[in-house]
């Protein structure tokens, strides 16, 4: 009877664990002293899945046994859960996270962008691009020399250079290539996120939303992640300018 039992034990222990490896649901309650528990990031290392929480800290993502799970959010520190069987056999999964004051305490940026032109040989890997204002902004501070230093007989500089910063125009340019830079980050973030991320998630009034646009651009940090487009990051660094930009319009009403 005894051996009965064992093999049973054992069949009934190997179909649990081969079902637990295959990805299912799993059901979890984020808690945390004194903090909103709403839109903490849930991802799925293995299967590159991500959720939200709502605004009680509750979750559901696949998963599988073996597989780790990362929380993250702009008031907590990054905790990492490897699932084991156990946790699938729980109602709910509880997870406790400890909060920090915007602080971001790991970023990590993948860079997929290795395959280009370049890269295959169609141009010189070494060659400039320019826009329509660097190439205005060049043609009217280059010198352009047609004769050497050492034999000016025959050959001339061009006068243009000169007149044009005692005009004014070369500053012109400057300004014109700065905002042309602003409107293309401008673009690339309007592209990842719509008008209702700015209003609804980083509780923006409507009437800033713009304004908020040219104010991220003037960070140097957030414009280097968002050359990288790791969408993630951004929207931490968009979080943290948001409540900065908030405390500035809450200055200037008052």
């Amino acid at each position: 009877m005894n051996r009965f039992l064992a093999t049973f034990f054992i069949l009934f222990t190997t179909v649990v664990l081969g079902q637990l490896k295959k990805s299912t649901e799993i059901k979890g309650q984020l808690n945390a002293y004194g903090s909103n528990l709403e839109g903490v990031f849930v991802i799925n290392l293995k299967s590159e899945q991500t959720v939200f929480t709502n605004e009680t800290g509750y979750f559901v993502i696949k998963a599988s046994v073996g597989d780790t799970l990362v929380f993250s959010g702009l008031q907590f520190k990054r905790k990492e859960v490897v699932l084991c069987a156990e946790d699938f056999q729980k109602i709910i999964l509880d997870v406790h996270l400890v909060t920090m004051v915007h602080q971001l305490d790991e970023v990590v940026v993948r860079n997929y962008n290795s395959i280009n032109a370049a890269s295959l040989g169609i141009i010189p890997s070494n060659q400039r691009k320019y826009t329509q204002a660097e190439r205005k902004l060049k043609t009217a501070t280059d010198l352009n020399p047609s004769a050497s230093l050492s034999g000016m007989a025959g050959g001339s500089i061009s006068a243009d250079p000169l007149i044009n910063l005692l005009s004014g125009r070369t500053a012109m340019l400057k300004k014109e290539l700065e905002v042309e830079k602003k409107e293309s980050y401008i673009a690339m973030l309007e592209k990842m996120f719509e008008k209702e991320h700015f209003i609804n998630r980083l509780q923006l009034p409507l009437d800033y939303v713009k304004g908020f646009k040219y104010y991220v651009m003037d960070n140097q940090k957030f414009t280097k992640v968002l050359e990288m487009n790791n969408k993630t990051t951004i929207e931490f660094l968009l979080g943290e300018l948001a409540e900065k930009y908030k405390a500035i319009i809450a200055c200037e009403n008052e």
